[in-house]
């Protein structure tokens, strides 16, 4: 992989790549493999330097013995930024990936410039109860699920990553409670929340997301003055697990990040 590099912060040999020049992107992938968003990377990294992150455990990240927690991947992802000297950086983050980048910006206000979020969930229950359901038996079911993986094209391109232990970890994440509500209302970095109309999460959880971020009040008026800083997309004739590839992403996530 092209300027491959790795940092190591918190006890952690983070991987990342880096892509592009200007403006400095975090890139964060979902769950399971970190080439969440195929060719959409490079669309990104058009007009700016997008770095994308392998988060422990994930492809050329190795695992340690830390338990997989949005809040310390959170940790991770602004040593990063602290290691490279960024400053502030925008960061994106997709699914589970999404989870890590709002607990960065939760976290760690001083690292974070805008924050975009795609197809993320605030509370634990913001998912339809079939996929809750799902991520309650993913730890259970990891000893089936990873021997196919390992043996998938997938597998074969991160053959270091121990896919049965990887899934376990992700089932023990993804079943515990969470509810960031009050945190979300306390994020200082300008915000984009990006869902599928197709999407695993609710629609009704969208709207209180993006109300949490001060959208969704009023209207904004004749001339657009009261609209919120934050914004809100959602993404038609997409789902949870083609909305990272979606064409048209690269393109709401750049006007957003254009602005003023």
């Amino acid at each position: 992989m092209p300027n491959a590099n790795f940092a190591d912060v918190n006890d952690q040999h983070v991987f990342y790549s880096v892509h592009g020049a200007g403006k400095p992107l975090i890139l964060l992938h979902g769950g399971v493999t970190p080439d969440s968003f195929g060719g959409n990377l490079a669309e990104l990294a058009r007009d700016r330097q997008v770095i994308a992150v392998h988060l422990q455990a994930h492809g050329r990240t190795p695992d340690t013995d830390r338990p997989l927690r949005s809040e310390s991947l959170g940790d991770d992802v602004a040593a990063l930024i602290g290691h490279l000297n960024l400053g502030k950086a925008d960061v994106m983050g997709y699914s589970m990936g999404a989870a890590v980048a709002l607990q960065t910006a939760i976290r760690h206000p001083d690292a974070v410039d805008r924050l975009v979020l795609v197809a993320a969930r605030m509370k634990h229950d913001g998912a339809y109860p079939e996929v809750v359901a799902a991520f309650n038996q993913m730890e259970a079911n990891a000893p089936i699920i990873g021997p196919g993986v390992k043996a998938s094209p997938l597998g074969q391109a991160y053959p270091d990553v121990d896919w049965t232990n990887l899934f376990r970890k992700l089932g023990d994440l993804t079943k515990r409670p969470f509810d960031w509500s009050a945190d979300v209302a306390k994020v200082q970095a300008r915000t984009l929340l990006v869902f599928a109309d197709a999407d695993c999460i609710r629609p009704e959880h969208m709207v209180e997301f993006w109300k949490a971020l001060g959208g969704g009040q009023r209207d904004a008026g004749m001339d657009g003055s009261l609209r919120p800083a934050n914004q809100f997309a959602i993404v038609p004739n997409a789902t949870h697990h083609t909305l990272p590839v979606d064409p048209m992403l690269p393109q709401i996530v750049e006007r957003f990040l254009a602005t003023e």
